[in-house]
């Protein structure tokens, strides 16, 4: 017997809830963000979040439960990771909407680069552009393990903490571009600021050119 349009539905919507519900917890948002950059361990995704250890498990078998994420053992270690290219362009598509939405998220991410006003940015396209010209040296400042993962082409790693380790190595001749983990990530906010206190012309990549993909391609 084939089931009614309504049967189906609420069968079905069962399902997407179980999802809903996954994503109903700021600490699970922030593995997800984070897991977006590649897979990593519980021991990292905690130092990252600043939750415990046990907090961080919780959270991830409640992700694993909705599907959303999934994980593979490497060694003596289990790497988590994101399960579908879906659930990125989801969690990126919910950033925007919230942000259009809800009043708060908006002044918050308008008031925190409000007040770095004073450091340029460039977007996608303008980096394409400079890259091709070849007058600018991009770096990555998010952790090794990040870049390792993906990159844009062209970048070189340099993590924020080794930043002042490399400013040797860094022509101050060249205009400096910073990018790492996108919308809400403040990295290469602080590694312009360092680069521009030590005297070199350095600016970001905008915290809204989030399909680094995209710009693997174009570049």
């Amino acid at each position: 017997m084939i089931p009614d349009s309504r049967t189906l539905k609420k069968s079905i919507y069962g399902h997407l809830a179980r999802v809903g519900k996954a994503l109903s917890s700021p600490g699970r948002l922030h593995i997800i963000d984070l897991l977006c950059e590649g897979p990593k361990t519980v021991e990292h995704l905690a130092e990252e979040t600043g939750m415990k250890f046990a907090n961080t498990s919780r959270h991830l078998q409640t992700l694993l439960e909705a599907r959303l994420v999934e994980f593979e053992k490497r060694g003596l270690y289990s790497y988590y990771q994101i399960s579908d290219p879906l659930v990125m362009s989801m969690f990126h598509s919910m950033q925007e909407l919230g942000e259009n939405l809800i009043k708060d998220i908006k002044e918050l991410v308008e008031d925190i680069y409000g007040k770095n006003s004073k450091i340029e940015h460039v977007d996608c396209k303008d980096l394409v552009k400079r890259m091709q010209r070849g007058k600018v040296t991009l770096i990555d400042v998010r952790p090794k393990e990040e870049y390792e993962t993906d990159h844009i082409v062209g970048a070189s790693s340099i993590p924020l903490e080794e930043l002042e380790e490399h400013l040797a190595s860094l022509s101050p001749d060249q205009e400096i571009i910073a990018y790492c983990r996108g919308r809400y990530c403040l990295l290469s906010v602080e590694a312009v600021s360092i680069l521009k206190a030590k005297g070199y012309h350095a600016v970001r990549l905008d915290e809204k050119c989030m399909d680094l993909c995209e710009i693997n391609e174009a570049g």
